[in-house]
């Protein structure tokens, strides 16, 4: 069912909506002049003419978070705060990324990750239509222009909105609004199409030999901002901070991490199993575009969002990094057969 609100009717129905769910969306932090996920009380304070400088994934995978309290003789997990669920207003890049995310903390061994779980059984999502395309995205070739799943779905325009709830928990929020035809749109395409690459087994060790990985040795300043923007990179430490001084009581936190640091990879006794930007840059790409989908079968884990692009401070490209290892391959298969 589609509807027609006024903006300030759907600022009513938010609301009400607040008494049952923590509501985020995409919100300009002004002091950083970054669009990043917040907490909303009105449509106004939605950002819908540019693209989110940061994903959705803090809210339910959040920067540091506690996992347990350690006292002299016992431990004790931590609890959630309350009891409301969590609804994001989200484009559909996003959709896709927390479905990558669920495989790494829900599908990943034998046992589902209780931290991630207990906030992503929360979480219902309202579907921000894409306009169109923005500069730095290629989900249309991957796939994941399109979205399914979502509680609600929202299309803004200059003075009213559409809105469609496909949830139970939300319809009788609507139930009594301006009926409408609502169709949700998704973008077919986008100005960059992405070559990807070919990489299986078979040409794995070769393609992790190829010199190109070694121009991001000079270039890549391994800040890892390319990490903290993505909405499916997963990789956290886990840190012990104790209350004062000789005492044993405190807490584990674990702490969003990245594969682009220098010392992601550093051991106890001060080896790395990764030792260059170019490593960790091959390590990465072929996270996205081989290990993930081959462990789960499920697409590949980038989802075309161009926020790692966005970021970089030395604007290296991950979408041009993913063509041009394409060509290398091309090329490198070329000249294999070329040998025969």
């Amino acid at each position: 069912m589609g509807y027609c609100l006024e903006k300030t009717r759907m600022d009513e129905i938010l609301a009400e909506l607040s008494g049952s769910f923590h509501i985020y969306g995409p919100r300009l932090d002004a002091r950083k002049k970054k669009v990043r996920f917040g907490k909303i009380t009105s449509v106004s304070q939605i950002v819908t003419d540019r693209q989110s400088d940061f994903s959705a994934k803090e809210v339910y995978y959040p920067i540091s978070q506690v996992m347990f309290y350690f006292r002299e003789d016992k431990v004790e997990v931590s609890e959630l705060k309350d009891d409301r669920d969590i609804l994001i207003f989200a484009r559909a890049c996003d959709l896709n990324a927390i479905r990558s995310l669920d495989h790494i903390f829900l599908k990943n061994g034998n046992a589902e990750d209780l931290f991630y779980s207990r906030i992503r059984s929360r979480v219902r999502f309202v579907l921000m239509e894409c306009q169109e395309s923005f500069e730095h995205c290629f989900c249309a070739s991957l796939g994941t222009n399109r979205a399914e799943g979502y509680a609600m779905a929202v299309r803004f325009r200059d003075e009213d909105l559409l809105v469609q709830s496909c949830d139970e928990k939300l319809n009788s929020f609507f139930e009594k609004e301006k009926s409408a035809d609502y169709e949700v749109r998704f973008v077919e395409e986008n100005q960059k199409k992405l070559r990807i690459p070919e990489i299986s087994r078979e040409n794995l060790k070769q393609i992790s030999d190829l010199p190109f990985w070694k121009k991001f040795d000079e270039s890549c300043v391994s800040c890892s901002g390319c990490n903290t923007v993505c909405g499916t990179c997963s990789c956290f430490d886990t840190v012990d901070v104790v209350y004062d001084e000789g005492s044993n009581d405190g807490e584990r936190r674990r702490v969003w991490s990245g594969c682009m640091l220098d010392d992601f990879t550093l051991t106890a006794g001060g080896s790395r199993a990764r030792q260059t930007p170019g490593a960790n840059m091959r390590f990465k790409l072929f996270h996205k575009f081989y290990d993930y989908k081959d462990r789960f079968g499920d697409g590949h884990m980038c989802v075309g969002c161009g926020r790692c692009d966005m970021q970089c401070p030395q604007e290296i490209s991950f979408f041009d990094t993913v063509c041009e290892l394409s060509d290398e391959i091309n090329h490198m298969s070329e000249a294999k057969r070329g040998d025969m």
